[in-house]
């Protein structure tokens, strides 16, 4: 790779994206001084730094509560999403049986199920985090089963001309095919993960950044509930981007085959 191909992806991959962050607080800038907007109802950027520079300590520990709320939530609910997938997968009388029951059940609010959830489980982490999985699970198993289920007849074929076990068939074969699409469900969930993060915060609001927001409305503070949904933002791009890689890692081959 020559030295103006690199600037050029460098540019692509971490240029472009910085661009549009700068013109989008520019455009949000001069919205409120265009329009003379009052703090209480759109802050300026100015305000929002101040926000967090009043209050630092307390934000990035507010952060952390609502990432670990989020990662762990997103586990389990990658960990059970993939493993249901299998074998919804692998049987379909098991996937006739259970699947409209799932969809039935992911259908339901989850906003609904909020005040149940603390009836439940209690006030803690713990309902915050099924908040997560309740968001999560569902996409990804559905991506999930979409890979597997369509892998091409002729590589099933040859696998079986080769006398592969359903294990090795599924490993060597099915699950390589699947992982663009199961990736894709995992980028989806990332950012569902930090929605149910915040519905848990909101509903039980004692820590984090959704603890953060709605302490913020009450108390008229428009620029710190601000800090808290930017923090927010940046925290739904990392964690799509992590997987954005983690997929550039694993399947390098997609892109190529999919251009």
């Amino acid at each position: 790779m020559t030295g103006n191909s690199r600037s050029q992806r460098r540019w692509h991959t971490l240029g472009l994206p910085a661009l549009g962050a700068v013109l989008a607080t520019g455009i949000w800038w001069l919205s409120t001084w265009a329009f003379d907007i009052e703090p209480f109802f759109l802050p300026a950027p100015p305000d929002v730094v101040d926000a967090f520079l009043r209050l630092p300590g307390h934000l990035a520990q507010q952060t952390w509560i609502t990432f670990v709320e989020t990662i762990v939530g997103f586990g389990i609910a990658a960990v059970g999403g993939l493993l249901l997938a299998v074998l919804l997968a692998a049987s379909r009388t098991v996937e006739r049986m259970t699947l409209p029951m799932i969809a039935g059940i992911n259908a339901v609010p989850k906003v609904a199920l909020a005040p149940l959830l603390l009836v439940w489980i209690g006030f803690g982490y713990e309902t915050k985090i099924v908040m997560v999985v309740l968001l999560c699970f569902f996409p990804i198993l559905i991506s999930t089963m979409a890979g597997l289920t369509s892998t091409p007849n002729d590589l099933g074929e040859l696998a079986r001309s080769l006398s592969a076990s359903w294990w090795q068939t599924f490993l060597k074969v099915r699950l390589p095919w699947a992982l663009p699409q199961i990736f894709v469900g995992l980028k989806v969930a990332t950012s569902l993960a930090i929605i149910g993060a915040i519905i848990g915060e909101v509903i039980n609001p004692q820590v984090g950044l959704g603890a953060v927001i709605a302490s913020s409305g009450q108390s008229a503070d428009t620029p710190l509930a601000f800090a808290a949904l930017i923090l927010l933002a940046l925290m739904g791009a990392l964690l799509f981007y992590l997987m954005a890689g983690l997929e550039r890692l694993l399947v390098p081959w997609a892109r190529a085959i999919s251009s």
